[in-house]
């Protein structure tokens, strides 16, 4: 049984985000979780405003990287920070929702800042075992 998970591995003085699932859409869903995880704890975000993300991308290590920078956009125009995400990727096209709140700097105890994902140690992949998986190094 396949069960969505994400991870942290150490990268220099950036950090790497990995997602697993039995889908595609499940890695990228944990992968952004493992980002919003660099930041603050996700079990700490109340999940009550709904933000809608859609990008394409000639390929889906491209469309990882298109849907982890709009993220981080989203998060810094809005002042947001995200606990919950539904994706559905089809034919290098992606439809996702991101869901949070406002950040609250007591609540929330934001550790660092996200500059971006990078292309580094970028990996979209299913194995043999059929776990999708989703990486990246993001640039903190």
């Amino acid at each position: 049984m396949i069960v969505p998970k994400w991870e942290h591995f150490p990268h220099g003085a950036d950090v790497g985000i990995r997602g697993y699932g039995k889908s595609i859409n499940e890695a990228f869903e944990q992968a952004a979780l493992a980002m919003v995880a660099v930041v603050a704890d996700p079990n700490e975000i109340a999940n009550t405003k709904v933000v809608s993300i859609q990008c394409n991308a000639p390929d889906l290590e491209l469309l990882f990287v298109d849907w982890l920078n709009a993220l981080i956009y989203e998060m810094a125009t809005r002042h947001m920070l995200f606990g919950k995400f539904h994706v559905t990727v089809s034919n290098n096209r992606l439809y996702g929702e991101a869901i949070g709140e406002k950040i609250n700097i007591l609540k929330h105890q934001p550790i660092v800042e996200i500059k971006g994902a990078t292309y580094t140690c970028l990996r979209v992949a299913k194995s043999e075992e059929g776990v999708w998986v989703a990486q990246s190094i993001i640039d903190v």
